[in-house]
């Protein structure tokens, strides 16, 4: 998922070299390429400006789709999450068992197959009958619950961007990427081992790809600002779960 130097960071190569050839057999001068040339501008700001300007902007854009993976506490997440203010929807893999959650305002909703369920009873058994209930089925999960607080923070687009956003160390700039075909402008903490971003130089400057410090995962940001829709489940496809949801 990183993304290497490539279009203008290329061409820019390609005329410095030719330019040289110009310059050494006709003695002209004045042939360059500025790689921050028709865009946004960011690229030639400080890092920490840099910085507050990708985070500024993402807070404040009303929908983002990120997807990737995340390492926390020697798990590792894989997230597929559309998120927005009042909710979110998406898919989160974790130890080969993949679930589905969707949230509308407060209320948050699970869904997950009948291996997710049976890996989550007691010492990793589970009934066959409530088993068979839950499968695919979306389960609410009370605010009250302690699998509330952890399965909720996959859908908080304030919380993921607050404390993904985050760069360790010296910030420096290295230089211009794309990422999806989008220019883009590379800040590190300390050299890369503080984690890097890539944030757009085109348009507003939103973080398209954030690499964390010490392994801890990548994530790519696209549809910034795209609105989508959330949809209530109906009836017949939520069930109760009777008690206590597991956060494992």
């Amino acid at each position: 998922m990183t993304a290497i130097p490539q279009g203008r960071t290329r061409r820019a190569a390609l005329v410095t070299a030719m330019c040289a050839l110009v310059v050494s057999g006709m003695g002209l001068t004045g042939c360059s390429e500025d790689p921050d040339e028709g865009t946004n501008g960011v690229g030639k700001l400080p890092p920490a400006e840099i910085q507050r300007k990708t985070r500024t902007a993402a807070v404040s854009a009303e929908a983002v789709h990120l997807t990737g993976n995340v390492v926390t506490s020697g798990r590792t997440y894989k997230l597929d999450m559309q998120l927005k203010a009042d909710g979110a929807t998406g898919s989160v893999t974790a130890q080969g068992s993949t679930f589905q959650l969707l949230r509308i305002g407060e209320q948050l909703y699970l869904k997950a197959d009948a291996g997710f369920w049976s890996d989550a009873g007691n010492d990793g058994k589970a009934d066959a009958a409530a088993v068979d209930k839950l499968n695919g089925k979306f389960v609410k999960v009370p605010q009250g619950d302690p699998a509330y607080k952890k399965f909720s923070g996959f859908t908080d687009k304030g919380v993921l961007i607050d404390g993904l956003l985050t760069l360790h160390g010296k910030l420096a700039t290295d230089g211009h990427y794309e990422q999806a075909g989008v220019r883009t402008i590379r800040i590190t903490g300390d050299k890369g081992s503080g984690g890097t971003l890539d944030v757009s130089l085109e348009g507003t400057p939103y973080p398209l790809l954030l690499t964390r410090a010490g392994g801890a995962g990548t994530l790519t940001f696209s549809a910034w600002g795209e609105d989508f829709a959330l949809a209530k489940p109906s009836k017949g496809e939520t069930v109760d779960y009777g008690k206590q949801l597991p956060t494992s």
